[in-house]
């Protein structure tokens, strides 16, 4: 492996020798299933060709020393322990530490490094670019203190320690970012942790948007993403409570699959307005809904269903912005107008508030919607500049690595 000649004369520069070694994380697009992953229903993300990387040299002692090539991201260096003292909740510097301190409560790791990260993922876009980071720190450390890193086992450790920040999310973004396989999208079940990769047809281009609207879970949207998590769980527990007592289940369920594996969703539907009303009625519609968009979207893509799948896309943005509540006025312009320019269908991607849309196309139809998303909302907003990194074709890519840089 080489490190990029830019990102290994930036470690030079910083620390005087050449790195050894390259650690690197993608971020991912989702293209369908929203805040199902934390409650243990499927979702069907891709990963894409932009990423986190880390040029470094491991160290002999507990010490890290990470620099950021933007001048945004302030220096990070602290000593690697299972108890790490946490920087103010929303600083980038959180999510490497999130990583070593999983790492040290349970492998009990010592070794640290120097490294310099780059990334050209947007940042606070929707895309995971604060997983690609945890990832990237953790397959580091993993490495460098010889911790197993079976992508299935590793992603489930990683997810876990991603809560360091505070976001009770879910293992989507870790899953996928680590276990993801060129031209492929995945869908990803839970409890426990498996990936199914599914070509994406070679004709199908995913077209990401960013609204130029930062979603930070890890600031303001933590409250609401957080109470969202809270009350599918309580939604969840008071439906399982009346369709157990009802008969129609033989059993009490204690987890969204079972009884979404139990019962159809209109049914599901139908006895959560039974019990469920306002906010906590619109949560368990969206999730009991959404979990089974998955499901045909997955039959969708394997049929090369662009119409289907589209179909499929617009029904869950109309859901996360109804009765999840996560969409923004920005979001919903740029679904429009990715529509008006001929996409298939178009949904906002990743938790919502802010960030970014995720949009399908074709071959043939991909140069009509890029040219509409320029002239109809970038263009008119003031967003031009830098184009490049406001909107692109997501290439579907292979997970993280980790490896020595050739000489």
């Amino acid at each position: 492996m080489t490190a990029a000649s830019g990102l290994g004369a930036a470690f030079e520069d910083r620390f005087g020798v050449p790195p050894t070694h390259v650690a690197r994380a993608p971020g991912r697009v989702n293209l369908i299933g929203e805040h199902t992953d934390y409650n243990d229903l499927p979702v069907f993300p891709m990963a894409l060709h932009r990423e986190v990387r880390i040029a470094l040299r491991p160290r002999d002692d507990e010490r890290v020393a990470l620099y950021n090539v933007s001048d945004e991201f302030p220096p990070v260096e602290f000593e690697i322990g299972p108890a790490i003292e946490p920087y103010v909740q929303g600083s980038w510097g959180n999510y490497p530490k999130a990583a070593a301190n999983e790492l040290a409560r349970r492998f009990a790791i010592w070794r640290g490094f120097d490294g310099v990260l780059s990334s050209d993922l947007p940042v606070a876009s929707g895309l995971s670019s604060s997983s690609a980071i945890v990832n990237a720190v953790g397959l580091a450390l993993a490495h460098i203190n010889e911790v197993p890193t079976e992508v299935r086992e590793f992603a489930v450790v990683m997810a876990d320690a991603e809560r360091y920040v505070g976001t009770h999310g879910g293992g989507m973004d870790q899953a996928i970012s680590l276990g993801a396989r060129d031209r492929c999208a995945a869908k990803i079940t839970f409890s426990p942790l498996r990936l199914r990769h599914v070509n994406v047809p070679d004709d199908w281009c995913f077209i990401v948007a960013d609204t130029g609207e930062r979603a930070e879970k890890s600031k303001a949207a933590m409250a609401a993403y957080n109470s969202r998590r809270a009350e599918c769980a309580e939604a969840f527990r008071i439906v399982a409570g009346h369709v157990a007592t009802t008969n129609m289940t033989e059993k009490l369920y204690t987890s969204y699959p079972g009884l979404v594996g139990a019962v159809e969703p209109r049914t599901l539907v139908e006895a959560a307005e039974q019990v469920l009303q306002g906010n906590l009625l619109r949560r368990f519609r969206h999730v009991v809904t959404e979990a089974a968009r998955v499901e045909e979207a997955v039959d969708r893509m394997y049929a090369a269903d662009v119409t289907g799948f589209g179909a499929l896309m617009d029904a869950s943005h109309a859901s996360l912005r109804s009765d999840f509540h996560v969409s923004s006025v920005e979001l919903d312009e740029l679904v429009a107008v990715a529509r008006e320019g001929g996409a298939a269908g178009a949904r906002l991607t990743g938790a919502g508030f802010g960030g970014c849309i995720v949009a399908l196309a074709d071959r043939w139809t991909v140069g009509s919607v890029l040219e509409t998303l320029v002239a109809e909302y970038f263009e008119r907003r003031g967003l031009a500049d830098r184009i490049d990194d406001r909107l692109f074709v997501a290439v579907p890519s292979r997970g993280a690595s980790y490896g020595a840089i050739e000489s």
